[in-house]
């Protein structure tokens, strides 16, 4: 059944086996190879065709690891390629005269396709002819009309018979009923046709016989033969002395295969002199097929012929015929129509597609087959040459291989971000006069590949939290975002973890970059951090990108004021106030610090008790302890103030402290009332060993405080850009009690000989601000800022 013409033998040897294999695919590869097979018609569903598998050494895994199948010529499958045996079978039952009606041979071509690589193997499937088809009369009874003048000799054409069959199975001979008067003569046309004649062998007499019955049987060669019959009848007329006479024997003419119906062909001619009904001649069809009946029509009264069907070049390009004239009297003459049909453009290409790479990674290379398919023109010549173009400016082209097949291919890097999927439409375009196309539309689609990191929407993300926050809040979002497409563009976000540092306060939510924060904060402690923040996507290698996050902690006013001088710890501290003080007298001067910051810090201050509320205020923003009024006789000895201190917080926050005042004549009277409540001391001996001491102190600090200036005025214009927040105790007691901060400096001096007294406040190492602006960066708001410098000029001096 089967014959291998190209691709080499099986051998047992197994190395001889693989050099064949290779040798195999290096020659089927330029596609000059065939396999031949052999099939005989008619035969079951699935009959076996051939074994592929043994016939071109390939292994049986082969076959399916590399996909291999079967494709055949034109838009109907006819065979099968079992994977699993490498078994070639017909699909269907194959009819020779179905499939190839106007041809002695029938060959069907089909190609092996390999996948990965690609690769394509033609074969050829000969179907052979079976004797099916028994000869066939075009008519049943054929009639014949002849003189009884007509000598012994004279021949007599019949119909032939039809058979479907080719070679020895097709129409070999004819047989004649016995009779007395006709032999049969078989013969041969130039063009290959069987034909028969009735050979007159006595002299007929209509008077003695007016007609004769005889069984005419057509033979083919098959085994066993088949057998057609006709009857024909033979009419003895009397003497016609002239048959009628064709101009031309044989007519040749030329058809256009798409002329119109009913365009006039050819026209035949016979003349016969005879006078009457013998002179009168009427054409018809004979010897001629079926199919050239249907496609022209012969007027029998004129002899014209003329298109009745449609002619296709690409199903006969000729088309024979023989018209014979019979006169009044049955004797007639025979000419030959010969009629070559022209091609026309009439056929447009035909596209089959034969194998589709429906998705392709975009890191695909240059040069990526992505399909191969085949153009077929059923017309000849320039008509059925074919070129193929692909639409619009693609990053694709088309490859010709051999036998009209193509494969398109990438030509430059693809990039699914920018384009996802293509719609490729192919236009196959024929050489014709007039030119007729087809178009084929491929959809690829374009897989995605990690080649894009994460983005971040911002480079530095700014996020704020009020400080004593509650633990996991969440302060805000980081985004990211990829132009890849499902995992590849599945973003994670995670903390980068910085050497050396600890661990931060902060979270962020793997998934959805939610930030939070995972302990209660404290502003004076830290105002503000950073940390860095990686997204990284989800493919193979991930790709990342990096982010700041800056988390600024907002003050909350969550401390309140503390008191520095007067120490709140002591006891009510005193304070001397001549008889003689005037309005606006300095009595003492309350120094309070707030560890928050803005306007949580910002203090004032206010007399919320006081022995003699109108002889005594308290300066709102200096704290100073000044004498609303001149000092009267009349005026308690003994004054006690509570000086409020508060914050402007919300809600604010506030401390007290109490001031005891003793309004004296002078320092002697001071002392005596001193004297009398404690034990009596030597005043020439530990006092003036104090007044030395704390002049020496207060000279100490005194040049300590120039050279403090000087340094924080340098270290303040490095830091300018630092954000600080002075140390504070956090109580009161953590400073010496009764002692003033470093910021402020008193004076004190003694008159010679007397007990009055005289403060001297030494200007503030810290800037004074207007009441309601907040400090700069870097710096230290002071609470001690006089509001009348002027009276302290005159007063104390600063």
């Amino acid at each position: 059944l089967w014959r291998v013409t190209a691709c080499g033998r099986q051998s047992g040897d197994s190395k001889r086996q693989v050099i064949l294999f290779i040798l195999f695919f290096s020659v089927c590869q330029s596609g000059a190879e065939t396999l031949r097979y052999s099939l005989p018609e008619e035969m079951e569903r699935d009959s076996f065709v051939a074994n592929i598998a043994k016939d071109l050494g390939v292994p049986l895994s082969q076959l399916a690891a590399r996909k291999a199948r079967v494709v055949s010529e034109g838009n109907e499958q006819l065979f099968r390629l079992n994977q699993n045996t490498g078994v070639l079978t017909a699909k269907d039952s194959l009819d020779r005269e179905e499939i190839c009606p106007q041809s002695d041979t029938c060959t069907l071509v089909f190609k092996i396709f390999f996948e990965n690589p690609l690769q394509l193997i033609r074969g050829e499937v000969e179907v052979r002819d079976i004797n099916d088809n028994s000869p066939v009369f075009p008519e049943k009874e054929m009639v014949l009309k002849i003189l009884e003048t007509a000598s012994p000799g004279s021949r007599f054409p019949l119909e032939s018979a039809q058979d479907r069959d080719v070679g020895v199975n097709g129409l070999q001979n004819y047989s004649l009923g016995s009779n007395p008067y006709f032999s049969l003569a078989n013969g041969t046309g130039k063009d290959g046709v069987k034909y028969v004649e009735l050979v007159l062998q006595r002299q007929l007499d209509r008077e003695e016989q007016g007609e004769l019955n005889l069984l005419l049987t057509a033979v083919d060669g098959g085994s066993p033969p088949r057998s057609g019959t006709a009857q024909v009848r033979i009419v003895v007329v009397d003497a016609n002395d002239n048959v009628p006479v064709f101009e031309r024997e044989i007519h040749k003419v030329r058809l256009a295969e798409n002329s119109p119906i009913g365009q006039l062909v050819v026209r035949v001619e016979a003349t016969d002199p005879d006078e009457g009904s013998y002179g009168e001649v009427h054409y018809s069809f004979t010897q001629t097929s079926e199919r050239s009946r249907q496609l022209f029509q012969l007027n029998p009264a004129t002899g014209e012929i003329r298109v009745a069907g449609n002619p296709d070049f690409e199903e006969a390009k000729i088309h024979k015929m023989v018209v014979k004239a019979t006169d009044g009297g049955g004797l007639s003459a025979h000419c030959k129509v010969q009629v070559e049909v022209l091609d026309v453009n009439d056929n447009a290409p035909e596209i089959a597609l034969t194998s589709l790479t429906a998705s392709i990674p975009e890191d695909a290379p240059p040069r990526t087959v992505v399909a191969l398919f085949s153009v077929r023109d059923r017309d000849s010549g320039d008509n059925g040459r074919t070129e193929c173009s692909i639409d619009g400016d693609l990053p694709f082209s088309l490859t010709p291989t051999f036998d009209n097949y193509y494969e398109l291919r990438t030509n430059e890097a693809l990039d699914r971000e920018r384009t996802a999927q293509y719609n490729i439409t192919i236009t196959a375009t024929d050489w014709g006069l007039t030119r007729l196309s087809s178009r084929e539309t491929i959809f690829v689609q374009i897989s995605d590949v990690n080649d894009n990191p994460p983005e971040f929407t911002q480079e530095v993300y700014t996020m704020s939290v009020t400080e004593n926050n509650s633990p996991m809040l969440r302060i805000g979002s980081m985004n990211a975002t990829d132009a890849d497409a499902e995992k590849n563009a599945r973003v994670n976000y995670a903390l980068v973890r910085q050497e050396g540092k600890e661990q931060p306060d902060v979270s962020v939510n793997a998934e959805n970059g939610d930030v939070y924060i995972l302990r209660p904060l404290d502003y004076e402690k830290v105002r503000a951090f950073e940390v860095v923040v990686r997204a990284s996507d989800s493919g193979s290698p991930p790709l990342s990108a990096q982010a700041v996050l800056r988390v600024v902690v907002r003050d909350e006013n969550d401390n309140a004021p503390v008191v520095l001088h007067p120490s709140p710890d002591s006891s009510a501290t005193g304070e001397l106030v001549p008889r003689w003080a005037p309005s606006g007298y300095l009595v003492a001067k309350v120094v309070a610090v707030d560890a928050d910051a803005g306007q949580n810090a910002w203090l004032s201050y206010e007399l919320a008790k006081a022995t003699e509320p109108g002889l005594f205020h308290v300066g709102l923003h200096s704290g100073e302890v000044r004498t609303a009024r001149a000092v009267t006789e009349r005026d308690s000895p003994r004054q006690r103030l509570v000086v409020l201190v508060r914050d402007r917080g919300q809600p604010p926050r506030s401390a007290t402290v109490t001031l005891a005042v003793a309004l004296v004549d002078g320092f002697s009277e001071a002392h005596l009332r001193v004297s009398e409540e404690a034990p009596a001391v030597d005043p020439d001996g530990p006092l003036t060993l104090y007044l030395i001491a704390s002049l020496a102190c207060v000279s100490a600090l005194f040049l300590a405080t120039t050279v403090a200036t000087v340094v924080l005025k340098v270290r303040r214009a490095r830091r300018r850009e630092m954000e600080t927040l002075p140390t504070f105790p956090a109580t009161a007691t953590e400073s010496s009690a009764g002692s003033l901060p470093r910021s402020y400096v008193y004076d004190v001096c003694f008159a010679a000989g007397t007990v009055n007294s005289e403060f001297r406040f030494l200007r503030p190492l810290f800037p004074c601000f207007p009441a309601g602006l907040p400090p700069g960066p870097g710096e230290q708001r002071s609470s001690v800022c006089s509001q009348d410098a002027a009276n302290l000029g005159e007063e104390g001096g600063w």
